[in-house]
C-alpha cells in the first residue's frame, strides 16, 4: 500500500482526531474560566469582549503562517498528522525539519524521494518522539512557575513584567536571527516585517487608530510575504 494512501487513510484520521478534539475542549475551558476570573477582578464586560476580540484579530497572521507550513507537511506526511501537528505544536520549522530527519534514517529524502510506509512511520515517530520532551517538561513544571517567578521577581511586580518582555523579545531575536544571517529572501521578508510592523505602530499610535492596533501584526505578516514573493 503507498505511504500517501496510508497517511491520508480512515485509520490516521481516527488517531488524529482525538488531540484535536481535546485542543478544543482545552480551548473553551480557558475562555470560560479566564471570563469567569475576568469578572471577579472586576474587568466589565465591554473590556473583556475588547480583550477577546484583540486577541482574535492578532492570532490571524500568526495562524496564516502555520496554515502555509500545514500544507507543505500536508504534502509530505499526509493531511491528518500535518493537521494534529500543527494544532498540538505549531512549529512549522521543527515538525519539516524532525520529518526529514525520520525519512533520512532510512534513506529516503523528504519532498525529493518517493515516500515509503516505513519512511512515513520514521517521520511520524521523530516528530512525536522530538517534542514529548517539552510536554514532560510543561507538566512536571507548570505547578511550580509561581515558586521561580517569586524569586526571581523578589515578589515585584513591575521586575516580573520586565523579565516577561526580556524573555519574549529574546525568543523572537533568537528565531530572527536564525533568517538574517542567510541574506537571502528570508532575511528580507523578516526585515521588510519589522519596518511594516514599525510604521503601523507609530501610524496607529499618532492617529490614534484604534482598528490598525489589532491588524498590524497580520498586516505585518501577511505584507512581508506577498511582498517577498514578487521579489
Amino acid at each position: 500500500m503507498e505511504a500517501l494512501k496510508i497517511a491520508n487513510g480512515l485509520p490516521m484520521w481516527i488517531a488524529c482526531a482525538p488531540a484535536i478534539l481535546l485542543i478544543i475542549i482545552q480551548a473553551v475551558i480557558f475562555l470560560r474560566k479566564s471570563y469567569e476570573a475576568g469578572k471577579k477582578i472586576g474587568l466589565t464586560e465591554e473590556q473583556m469582549k475588547k480583550a477577546i476580540k484583540s486577541s482574535t484579530i492578532t492570532s490571524i497572521g500568526p495562524s496564516i503562517v502555520i496554515l502555509s507550513g500545514m500544507l507543505s507537511l500536508l504534502i509530505t506526511v499526509g493531511a491528518p498528522m500535518a493537521w494534529m501537528r500543527l494544532s498540538l505544536i505549531g512549529s512549522v520549522m521543527f515538525e519539516s525539519v524532525a520529518a526529514g530527519i525520520g525519512t533520512a534514517t532510512v534513506g529516503v529524502k523528504l519532498g525529493v524521494d518517493e515516500l515509503t510506509p516505513v519512511a512515513l512511520t520514521m517521520a511520524v515517530w521523530t516528530m512525536i518522539l522530538g517534542s514529548i520532551g517539552w510536554i514532560i517538561f510543561a507538566t512536571f513544571s507548570s505547578g511550580r512557575m509561581d515558586k521561580v517567578q517569586h524569586k526571581i521577581s523578589g515578589g515585584d511586580p513591575g521586575k516580573l513584567i520586565m523579565i516577561s518582555v526580556a524573555a519574549i523579545v529574546g525568543a523572537f531575536a533568537a528565531l530572527s536571527s536564525q533568517n538574517l544571517i542567510g541574506l537571502n529572501k528570508h532575511a528580507f521578508a523578516c526585515v521588510l516585517g519589522g519596518l511594516i510592523m514599525g510604521i503601523l505602530i507609530i501610524v496607529g499610535d499618532k492617529k490614534d487608530i484604534k482598528w490598525l492596533k489589532e491588524w498590524n501584526l497580520t498586516i505585518a505578516i501577511l505584507g512581508s510575504m506577498i511582498i517577498t514573493s514578487f521579489i
